[in-house]
């Protein structure tokens, strides 16, 4: 089965063919460390993750690069203001962001390059662009990348050239599209970066955030690679500098697939601070969600569509997982004799539908169909006395291939819950009520449990499970 994804140099989408087909070498933009990771920012690294897992199931090893900013204007803004040195500041924020995306279930990239531990690179890319001419030194003593001097420059973000002015400069690390400028590819240190600096050929300075991202990627991923991602919000300037610098370096395209995805909203509106909807996944944590449901939020919609996130959503994705978690201890329990091809046809079915969609564009929506078709499927055999356990161990094969990509369930995970002894005590009398046909004190028992909020459900075997009833 063939991948495709939708390639945004090209806007469309295109048939995936990596340059060498045992290894997928992928770049993928990563945090700047000046604070924790806010949920719009896992919304890019979940992209990413599923976009991994889904080479994985393909049968394509990864060796996936993502990058620490530890050094830029945010970065040394934030470690002055709180009086520390910027490697001590920046620390507690790469510890955070690991433990984080363990929460997440996120599959860790191959090498976390951290900027600050890649100066020499970086100078030595600059360099070539001196020698190459396509960086110069301005008045103020940092060092620019001409972009006149690259005439494919605007290819990613689809920039109009002819209504720019040439020779315009620009320092910060972040601009807009109306302020296309030459931009620094080192800066000349000046009071407002305190004492984060290094010596370079041009004098003492500091990486602009560009040509970090060029640096690193080149020095584990070599001069040409197969995938680049981040949010849409990187494309430009980020991507669009990053192509300049490096294709002006090498001569070579640099990136053959870029894939971008869309922002994130929280209540249908942008996220911000000033709104009170600026959420850390410590914020969500410490109101009590899990990271699997956090999770399954993330990747509920289309990478390329705006994701809208909602307490509502969180809530839906528990009880959702909760029902997945039943299921599979429905199909754990499935005693009945039999090979499983009362099922089987099914199971295939699903499996292909899975791996349709997510070769399709990480189809996210009809890879979580084809999983809920299935579950119902079995869950009416099973009720019907018509599942074997050979068919429920079918299924539950079946989920554990689709959480390789998805990463979200505990198919195999046995769930206690601790009940009050007096409906415990309810539940053995009713049992032995039906033992005896006594159908009348069966129900009553079943309703009295209900009346102390719980469910009792009759398992195979004259046995029975108890669940809290849902608030």
């Amino acid at each position: 089965m063939d991948l495709q994804f939708f390639n945004t140099m090209d806007r469309k989408v295109v048939p995936f063919q990596p340059i060498d087909a045992k290894l997928v070498r992928m770049y993928t933009c990563g945090p700047t460390v000046y604070n924790f990771a806010h949920i719009g920012n896992f919304r890019a690294y979940m992209f990413e993750d599923l976009l991994r897992r889904t080479l994985e199931y393909f049968g394509y090893p990864v060796r996936q690069v993502m990058n620490l900013t530890d050094v830029d204007d945010k970065t040394i803004r934030d470690s002055r203001a709180a009086r520390l040195p910027l490697r001590e500041f920046t620390a507690k924020y790469k510890q955070a962001f690991f433990e984080d995306l363990k929460t997440l279930n996120i599959e860790p990239a191959e090498v976390y390059p951290a900027a600050t531990d890649h100066i020499p690179q970086m100078i030595r890319l600059i360099s070539v662009l001196m020698e190459k001419g396509f960086a110069y030194q301005a008045e103020d003593k940092s060092i620019y990348f001409s972009i006149d001097k690259f005439p494919d420059y605007g290819k990613l973000a689809k920039i109009d050239r002819e209504n720019q002015r040439s020779g315009v400069r620009i320092k910060n690390d972040e601009y807009a599209k109306d302020s296309v400028a030459d931009f620094a590819l080192w800066k000349a240190w000046d009071e407002n970066d305190g004492d984060v600096a290094w010596d370079s050929p041009w004098g003492k300075g500091r990486p602009g955030w560009h040509i970090e991202c060029s640096a690193m990627s080149s020095e584990y991923l070599g001069d040409q690679f197969d995938i680049h991602t981040g949010g849409i919000d990187n494309m430009f300037p980020h991507h669009e500098d990053e192509i300049a610098q490096s294709e002006a370096a090498s001569g070579k395209k640099w990136v053959n697939y870029w894939l971008h995805c869309a922002h994130l909203m929280v209540n249908g509106e942008k996220m911000s601070k000033s709104l009170g909807n600026f959420f850390t996944l410590r914020d969500l944590q410490q109101k009590g969600w899990k990271g699997r449901e956090i999770r399954w939020v993330l990747i509920g919609a289309h990478y390329r569509k705006k994701l809208n996130f909602t307490f509502e959503a969180l809530e839906q994705a528990r009880e959702t997982l909760g029902r997945f978690d039943e299921f599979f201890q429905r199909m754990r329990e499935i005693a009945q004799t039999g090979d499983g091809t009362e099922i089987s046809q099914t199971v295939a079915g699903a499996e292909q539908a899975f791996a349709a969609a997510m070769g399709d564009d990480l189809n996210i929506s009809e890879a979580l169909a084809a999983m809920f078709d299935l579950q119902r499927a079995a869950n009416r055999l099973a009720d019907a006395g018509e599942l074997t356990a050979a068919g429920g161990a079918e299924v539950l094969a079946a989920f554990r291939k689709f959480d390789r990509i998805i990463g979200c369930f505990e198919v195999d995970a046995v769930k206690t819950e601790e009940f009050p002894a007096e409906v415990t005590a309810l539940a053995e009398a009713r049992i032995e009520a039906r033992k005896a046909k006594n159908f009348v004190e069966s129900d009553r028992l079943r309703d009295e449990i209900a009346g102390l909020g719980f469910i009792v459900e009759d398992i195979p075997g004259g046995k029975y499970r108890l669940k809290t009833l849902s608030k």
